[in-house]
């Protein structure tokens, strides 16, 4: 199944990727047109887009230092994006010590709605199932899960509870009971398909002027756009599956699982090509 990058994703994924400056300033509404633009986003979608990213809380509207209308993160965004990034950069290797973190929680029948939000958004930071009502995790994601639900002020509804698994059933088959592995496989499947040519496509021609662990100059060597290019949409889509996949120790995982290696393809995509589309971002 072909990929799919939407206008909103790609803007969330660009900023996350560019976008979060010490100074906190904010990207010119004219260079994020320019900037999805080279992503095959017309600027109608980007404005409409970037409206409904607004009014989620995500973007604030303000002036950069030229005086051009841009949008800057809110504070909410930042600490969205900065829990992605333990996800999707700076992963710890999983292991069997770490234990469990587990939800239970209870709303009121009044608050209703928020039952289904709170399944949605423990689904989103990768908790399975293990029983109805109780939503399991690895002992890792303990911090972004308490974050994600203070962010959403959905804490005062949730316990949370930290342990091992002591039986009856093997560990490694219960967690084929609270994830679907087989699904979960097929993602980073997908994902190898999509991005694996193109690393080894820039492992062979490097970028003009430089750039990572490639050589430069090489004939037919790729551009910064054509690296910022590959690089967003890579992580466009890598950044889903730290999420889809909690990050389970290696013991518990079927034989040829093929995380470990899709893991490896986005990293090296990143080293290579992510300060190569940096120039095309800000141009010197």
């Amino acid at each position: 199944m072909a990929e799919q990058h939407t206008p909103r994703s790609l803007i969330v994924t660009l900023y996350g990727a560019y976008g979060r400056t010490p100074d906190g300033a904010p990207l010119a509404v004219a260079e994020l047109v320019r900037l999805l633009g080279a992503l095959g986003v017309d600027a109608p979608s980007v404005r409409s887009s970037v409206s409904r990213l607004k009014r989620r809380g995500l973007l604030i509207a303000e002036r950069t230092p030229e005086g051009a209308a841009g949008y800057a993160l809110s504070r909410d965004a930042r600490q969205l994006l900065d829990d992605g990034d333990r996800r999707i950069y700076d992963r710890p290797v999983p292991r069997l010590s770490d234990g469990w973190v587990l939800a239970v929680f209870s709303v009121p029948e009044a608050e209703r709605h928020k039952r289904h939000l709170l399944r949605s958004r423990l689904a989103r930071l990768g908790f399975g199932t293990a029983a109805p009502g109780v939503w399991i995790a690895p002992g890792h994601l303990h911090e972004e899960t308490r974050h994600t639900l203070e962010r959403l002020r959905l804490d005062p509804y949730v316990d949370l509870f930290r342990g091992e698994h002591l039986g009856f059933a093997a560990t490694a088959d219960a967690v084929g009971r609270w994830w679907d592995l087989d699904a979960i496989a097929t993602l980073h499947t997908e994902f190898l398909k999509a991005h694996e040519p193109v690393l080894r496509w820039w492992e062979t021609h490097g970028t003009r002027n430089g750039s990572g662990n490639a050589s430069g100059n090489a004939s037919g060597a790729g551009s910064a756009e054509d690296a910022y290019r590959d690089y967003l949409t890579a992580l466009d889509s890598w950044r889903r599956l730290p999420y889809a996949d909690p990050g389970l120790p290696v013991e518990l995982l079927p034989e040829g699982w093929p995380g470990g290696r899709s893991a490896e393809v986005f990293t090296a995509l990143h080293a290579q090509l992510r300060d190569a589309g940096a120039r095309f971002v800000r141009p010197e």
